[in-house]
């Protein structure tokens, strides 16, 4: 019972440190159409940066400074790769993104020497709480509550504010929110802006548990949230967070099945589930189906 405790307690731990990434792959897609293949190394980013700037500071200023260089990092890309390419083809942005990708990684690359980095200890994650008999760390247990607060308060900001109404306006219809004089490159930018903070956070959480930074440790997770948004509904906040913690929980439980080499099929699962969820529902659980206007 207490392992089964623990194996559920993790699956929703890692499933709301993807949900923090999976919003920013939604946020943007909902208003740009986009999917910004970038994400998950701009979160790579954000871990290696605490790193470098633990190493030089009190982690106390690191880690506000780390989300604030994240948040520009996220702004630059914006404006650097993607909105000269507004009015280009989709394709020409996807390959726009991906390239953005390998540079950030082969930046790090470069920086680190291709080394895995050690994720600096952050006083009170890390530490040991015992639940129901199972003993895990504090950053599993605030994870989902602090993912829930953020959700609620994004919510809020899209549903009750000016902003958020231009953003949902973007998202319904871009060309006549734009002929409404909406400031569609300030809608974007906070889009990419809110994703980034929340890349950062997320960041923070995840390798907190997985204590060692890659040039690739983005990959892998940046693909799991993408697939929790579509897996949700891409376009749709809910929908990609509690895609993710499901895909959150179904891996754990696959780790935790009793036959030799389990583990070996977890990224398989999620990579499966997309194909599913693809066949039965394309839109995911819940998209809105959308036509295409003549």
């Amino acid at each position: 019972m207490d392992y089964a405790i623990s194996i559920l307690l993790s699956g929703i731990s890692v499933g709301g440190q993807y949900a923090l990434i999976a919003i920013g792959y939604t946020m943007v897609y909902g208003i740009l159409r986009l999917i910004n293949f970038a994400h998950g190394d701009v979160f790579m980013a954000a871990g290696l940066m605490l790193i470098y700037l633990s190493a030089s500071m009190p982690l106390q200023i690191a880690l506000p400074l780390m989300i604030i260089l994240t948040v520009v990092l996220g702004f630059a890309i914006e404006r650097v790769a993607y909105k000269p390419l507004r009015t280009a083809p989709r394709m020409s942005v996807m390959i726009s993104a991906i390239g953005v990708s390998y540079l950030l990684q082969n930046t790090a690359t470069y920086v680190t020497g291709g080394q895995p980095m050690n994720f600096p200890t952050i006083p009170g994650l890390s530490s040991v709480v015992e639940i129901g008999g199972a003993r895990v760390t504090w950053v599993t247990v605030l994870t989902p509550f602090l993912v829930i607060v953020l959700v609620i308060a994004l919510t809020q900001l899209i549903n009750q504010t000016k902003i958020g109404m231009a953003m949902r306006a973007v998202a319904k219809d871009f060309e006549t929110s734009q002929l409404m004089g909406i400031k569609i490159n300030t809608v974007i930018s906070i889009a990419f802006v809110i994703g980034s903070l929340l890349a950062a956070v997320g960041a923070m959480l995840y390798f907190t548990n997985y204590p060692y930074v890659t040039p690739t440790a983005g990959a892998m997770p940046g693909l799991k949230a993408f697939v929790a948004a579509v897996f949700g509904g891409i376009g749709s906040i809910p929908g990609a967070v509690i895609g993710a913690f499901i895909i959150g929980i179904c891996e754990n439980i696959i780790k935790a099945l009793p036959f030799d080499g389990a583990t070996n099929f977890v990224d398989a699962f999620t990579f499966v589930l997309l194909i599913v969820i693809l066949v039965a529902k394309p839109t995911g659980l819940f998209g809105e189906k959308a036509t295409d206007k003549v």
